[in-house]
């Protein structure tokens, strides 16, 4: 009388099999949940940097030279926004550039804080 059924070995090459597709299906997952929440931070700190660029537009500011910091935060998400000012060769124009950090990110001189978005905008003398 044959037997039939499958095997201890069979059994557990298709739990190997299955715990690696599970494990791999995980991974993506988590991948897709932290790439979700850098696009989110990413969205919020483009507003930030064009909230700040689009006042100086319609304020028509001629802003100082040099380097300035401030919060600018969204929503829960606390952002610094950094902003510099430089002179271009037209003396009537003059280049403003916002990025903007986390501001949970502090960083020091050797790893400084991963800069999330930079926007540049070319200021007229109103």
């Amino acid at each position: 009388m044959r037997q039939t059924g499958f095997t201890l070995l069979e059994v557990l090459v298709a739990l190997v099999i299955v715990g690696t597709a599970l494990g791999a299906s995980l991974r993506a997952v988590g991948s897709l949940t932290q790439n979700s929440a850098d696009l989110r931070a990413a969205m919020m700190a483009t507003w930030s940097a064009e909230n700040r660029l689009s006042q100086i537009r319609l304020a028509h500011e001629w802003p100082a030279l040099g380097q300035r910091s401030f919060d600018c935060p969204q929503g829960e998400l606390l952002l610094a926004c950094e902003e510099n000012v430089f002179a271009t060769p037209n003396p009537y124009f003059r280049r403003v550039e916002v990025s903007v950090f986390d501001a949970k990110d502090t960083g020091d001189k050797k790893n400084p804080a991963r800069r999330i978005i930079k926007l540049t905008q070319v200021v007229p003398n109103a």
